[in-house]
């Protein structure tokens, strides 16, 4: 056990670097604008916005909340970003504020049930909120250190349209959406000083909004992540180029990264040729609408499954099972866990080398006064894998990656590898879910440090190269 936990500790804490590598970002000259602003950012310089979207590790808030967190501790707060309009699904709570929403909206998104039509329009959020009458409300509270001065909110400008009426700390400024013709349209309010709270109300409909930010202009770091759970890169080309034009030009964001894969990983089937043309589109299509806003592609996580079914979902290598600690036997002493095997080893080889071919050997009977039983590393009767698809979509996002110019950071290698999700789950501290999908606050924490570390390293090494 100790082994295997070692091993996973120096992947992530003993990061190489080369003339295109940071531990695992590479390709990291593609951010060079990113960092030299980032290094002006202390001391109310030009405040930083990076702005992530992706599926639910980013909707969640697990990893972007740490890395949030990080950044403002060591920059300085520059607000808590661009969010989803309201709330838009059952059990959001994003960190930093805290968000109301009264009855009488109706939710659209990109994926999931909002997705059916009529939908409304979708910008960079995934999501939009529309009200047919008076007196709909969303209220946000921001915590101390998310504090802003500075409201931006978008929404649809419309024939027949209502208005907005925006209220922070008794100044009240009225957003009338009615114009000639339909188009998006963001309104942004300033202020002297922080504000903790800001309350829209609805007159007259329809109104639909987009998304809504909070900044704080004297310097430091805002992280925002948009993300809508389930969704793949695809559903992205659902949202409306003109919604998303304007709120890039609002928003102004100086780092966008895109943090999907695991969704497109576990889909029932993965056409390498298909993703690729996919990922190309929306990454010219993101340059289009943001211009030269440098690009940071995350690959997909390490993540596990039992389902037989997606062995076969991607025509690559049939993933090799992973080793999980189980109960064997009082006697001796404990052996160490073995290496997971790679996808390159043959399954029935490796089955065959832990003496075994499905599950582990039975038990021998334990006399009354035995030691307890000990945990061992084996491969169960009903075995975690990586599906297929994920190595296959991993290869795309890097090859993509490198032929684009943009930075690609290899989530997978800096978890520790292949199977490593085993760990994660299994031993203490756990940091992921018992899905071996998702993250939980340690891992989130975990997979920020590590993200952040090769952010360092890149951003040292491109200033001497």
């Amino acid at each position: 056990m100790i082994g295997l936990l070692a091993m996973a500790a120096a992947t992530a804490a003993t990061p190489s670097v080369t003339a295109d590598c940071a531990g695992g970002l590479c390709g990291y000259s593609a951010l060079r604008p990113y960092f030299d602003k980032l290094a002006g950012a202390r001391g109310g310089g030009k405040p930083v916005h990076i702005l992530q979207i992706g599926d639910s590790h980013t909707a969640g808030d697990a990893i972007t909340g740490a890395w949030r967190d990080a950044l403002q501790a060591r920059y300085g707060s520059a607000g808590r970003g661009v969010m989803p309009p309201g709330k838009p699904f059952q059990g959001y709570n994003p960190r930093g504020v805290s968000v109301e929403m009264s009855p009488g909206w109706t939710i659209s998104s990109i994926f999931g049930p909002g997705a059916r039509d009529p939908r409304g329009a979708l910008g960079l959020s995934g999501f939009s909120i529309t009200s047919n009458a008076s007196g709909a409300r969303i209220g946000l509270t921001a915590s101390a250190n998310q504090m802003f001065d500075r409201f931006v909110i978008c929404a649809i400008a419309e024939p027949g349209a209502g208005a907005l009426v925006i209220n922070v700390a008794g100044q009240s400024e009225r957003f009338e959406l009615g114009a000639l013709i339909a188009r998006p349209e963001c309104r942004e309010m300033e202020f002297d000083q922080a504000q903790g709270a800001v309350s829209v109300v609805t007159e007259g409909g329809p109104v639909t909004i987009t998304s809504w930010a909070t900044f704080r202009d004297r310097g430091g770091v805002a992280l925002s992540n948009v993300g809508v759970v389930g969704s793949q890169l695809v559903h992205f080309s659902r949202n409306d180029d003109s919604v998303v034009a304007e709120e890039l030009r609002s928003y102004k964001p100086d780092l966008i990264v895109i943090a999907f894969g695991t969704n497109e990983g576990f889909a029932p089937r993965v056409n390498p040729q298909e993703y690729e043309i996919t990922l190309r589109t929306q990454i010219g299509r993101i340059r289009r609408l943001a211009g030269r806003v440098p690009i940071l592609l995350l690959g997909a996580p390490d993540a596990l499954t039992r389902r037989t079914e997606l062995l076969s979902n991607a025509p690559t290598a049939t993933p090799v099972p992973c080793i999980e600690p189980v109960t064997l036997p009082p006697a001796g002493p404990v052996t160490p866990p073995p290496e997971q095997p790679s996808d390159s080893d043959d399954i029935s080889d490796v089955l065959d080398a832990l003496g075994q071919r499905s599950a582990p050997s039975q038990p021998r009977p334990v006399p009354a006064a035995a030691e307890a039983p000990r945990t061992g590393w084996a491969i169960t009767a009903k075995p975690l894998f990586p599906p297929a698809g994920l190595k296959a979509v991993r290869e795309v996002q890097r090859k993509v990656a490198q032929q684009l110019r943009l930075a690609f950071w290899d989530w997978e290698a800096r978890m520790g590898g292949r199977c490593t999700a085993v760990s994660w789950v299994k031993l203490q501290p756990t940091r992921m879910r018992g899905d071996y999908v998702h993250f939980n606050s340690a891992g989130g924490q975990d997979i920020a440090n590590r993200l952040q570390t090769d952010l360092d390293l890149a951003a040292g090494a491109a200033s001497r190269w």
